[in-house]
């Protein structure tokens, strides 16, 4: 029988939720994980692929925005929950719901896709280029102290509504600051923060740090767990951030030193953290932060480029004409006219001839500004009939600040 792809409504939730829980080889309550999604996903973003009266696939979406460099924020596609049971791999079903949530994307007129790839050699085939990178943050607190004074301003608190909306307000002000971060999905506060069941992993049971500035204003936050362990009769406890933001420099610093000074504790760990993390210059012993595990962290897939390569700023002053490539573009490609300065920046379609050739999936890669496009292009390949024009790119595009995303999805 041949493939039918479709969205589904929340009477069909419990069945894209079984091919989504077996294809990542666990085993949920489908029922109530499908009585709690009913009010969460899209329906028109929804879709599930078909064998006969049999599903096999899952491609799912929700809307967001993603900031770029520049604090601008383009709406984006959100794509998660792609699966293929592994009874149906290699029939070109990825490749199918892929093409219909495109589609639709354009349609809804958002610029950009954005997903986490569990599988690295899946998306670029799709135009989707790793464009942050994160890591993990580990602190030996025994073997260091901080520099400067005692932290201040930090609270621990029980997490009610009100302290939720506090949280969703630090983060709010966090996410248009830095490129990469998107705005979050409507509900995933409550999760967070515990107060509601979440029956795919259970309640989260953890512990919330607020800081606030002088003036009373809650300006950053911490989210974490601990487990306590013992060594010879002391204490040698391990804190798990899952989550810290400061909108200040000082609610930064006073949150990882409040971690890290608990009584008990002998290290911090932050997964999923930006590599250029401040903590080790806090520290009178900077070789006691260490990042590790250093890997992809958000995809990024360009539909609008003119709109994308408008949006974002540029630390230098220079033109060219790019070619990208697209079967999903109008006319199969992109041929663009960018002039950019640390004022603003121009892209429109142009005749002229090209500078450049360069993959979507590259240009996705770099459009953030935290992978170099000279790197990216080592993987997707690339024309270059302007001497110097790819070094030209690679400078306009590279940022000073690492992107980074801190929401999973």
């Amino acid at each position: 029988m041949s493939t039918d792809i479709r969205t589904v409504g929340p009477d069909e939730y419990a069945i894209a939720i079984e091919v989504i829980s077996t294809a990542f080889m666990e085993r949920p309550d489908v029922a109530k994980v499908a009585e709690f999604v009913r009010d969460r996903w899209d329906a028109d973003r929804t879709w599930v692929a078909f064998d006969g009266t049999r599903a096999c696939g899952t491609f799912r979406s929700w809307a967001t925005d993603l900031t770029v460099p520049g604090g601008a924020t383009l709406p984006a596609s959100a794509v998660t929950a792609v699966t293929v049971l592994p009874t149906h791999r290699r029939r070109g079903i990825l490749t199918e719901m892929a093409a219909k949530e495109h589609a639709a994307l354009l349609e809804r007129g958002e610029a950009a896709a954005i997903l986490y790839s569990a599988e690295y050699p899946i998306y670029g085939r799709f135009g989707y280029g790793p464009a942050t990178r994160s890591g993990t943050m580990t602190l030996d607190a025994l073997r260091t102290r901080f520099n400067g004074e005692p932290a201040t301003g930090v609270e621990l608190v029980v997490p009610d509504e009100a302290v939720r909306d506090q949280v969703r307000t630090v983060h709010e002000a966090w996410r248009v600051r830095r490129a990469g971060e998107i705005r979050r999905h409507p509900g995933s506060f409550d999760v967070r923060l515990g107060l509601v069941d979440e029956p795919w992993s259970g309640r989260w049971k953890g512990f919330l740090a607020l800081h606030r500035n002088a003036a009373g204003a809650v300006d950053g936050f911490a989210r974490y767990t601990a487990k306590l362990a013992w060594e010879d009769g002391h204490g040698r406890g391990v804190v798990q951030v899952e989550e810290l933001y400061g909108l200040t420099g000082e609610a930064y610093a006073a949150l990882w030193r409040f971690l890290a000074e608990i009584d008990l504790v002998a290290s911090v760990r932050a997964e999923g953290r930006p590599l250029d993390e401040r903590l080790p210059w806090l520290l009178t012993n900077p070789r006691a932060a260490r990042m590790a595990d250093l890997g992809d962290g958000l995809w990024v897939r360009l539909f609008d480029v003119p709109r994308a390569l408008a949006a974002r700023t540029y630390a230098a002053s220079g033109s060219l004409v790019l070619e990208v490539p697209d079967a999903a573009a109008a006319g199969g490609r992109w041929r663009l006219a960018l002039d950019v300065s640390p004022d603003g920046a121009t892209c429109r379609p142009t005749d002229r001839d090209a500078d450049l050739v360069i993959p979507v999936m590259a240009l996705g890669a770099a459009y953030l500004g935290g992978t170099r496009l000279r790197d990216a292009v080592a993987a997707t390949g690339f024309e270059e009939r302007t001497p110097g024009a790819l070094a030209t790119a690679d400078r306009l595009f590279r940022t000073a600040d690492e992107p980074w995303c801190s929401t999973g999805f």
